[in-house]
């Protein structure tokens, strides 16, 4: 085979997403940037490092993706009302809250959603994922229930473990965990999965 076919042949293969480069990128810089300033000056220190970072990270995101993502918009809101909090009353309670606040806030929005008959998944990831309204309603109900358990994780964290554990826990606790958690309802999606027209018409 000759270099040339090699070439083509790897280039038939998957390729990376650059847009879900740029968006791990963008929501992980922040939290390495709180981890490694926290590590060497300090919870007050690390706090208005990743506050920096969070407003670097969102300006980014609009320069290279165009947008900003509603979760990291709203995440980045928080970050930068509770550092604030933290860093002018110095105390740390506030920015160790937050989590706790942001995913209780995301459980209630979607359940709140729920019971007026509005899946707000949907809104949101309607133009990526095609799905039967039961599927959203399901994906809904979890991922609330999952907020919650975060909510719950983080309270347990702050409060019975040492600042450098609760920001260990929230820079490489947290972001693992929602990771398995998403890729654990594959099988929801690939059941309540609508099919293109195209496709019911052939199998028709």
């Amino acid at each position: 085979m000759s270099d040339q076919n090699k070439i083509a042949d790897a280039g038939d293969g998957p390729q990376l997403d650059r847009k879900q480069i740029i968006k791990l990128f963008v929501e992980l810089g922040p939290l390495l940037i709180f981890f490694i300033t926290n590590s060497h000056y300090g919870i007050f220190a690390g706090t208005a490092a990743f506050m920096a970072a969070t407003i670097v990270s969102l300006a980014a995101s609009h320069a290279l993706l165009g947008r900003i993502a509603t979760m990291p918009l709203v995440t980045g809101v928080f970050v930068l009302v509770f550092g604030g909090l933290t860093l002018y009353l110095q105390d740390d309670h506030f920015i160790k809250m937050k989590p706790t606040i942001v995913n209780g806030l995301f459980a209630a929005i979607l359940v709140g959603g729920m019971v007026f008959d509005r899946l707000f998944l949907k809104t949101v990831f309607g133009d990526v994922m095609r799905l039967t309204e039961e599927g959203w309603r399901i994906l809904t109900i979890r991922w609330a229930v999952f907020f919650v358990i975060l909510s719950v994780l983080n309270e347990v964290v702050w409060r019975l473990f040492s600042t450098d554990t609760w920001v260990t826990f929230k820079v490489f606790g947290i972001m693992p965990l929602t990771f398995v958690f998403a890729l654990s309802q594959i099988g929801v999606l690939k059941k309540h999965e609508l099919r293109s027209a195209g496709s019911e018409t052939n199998l028709s």
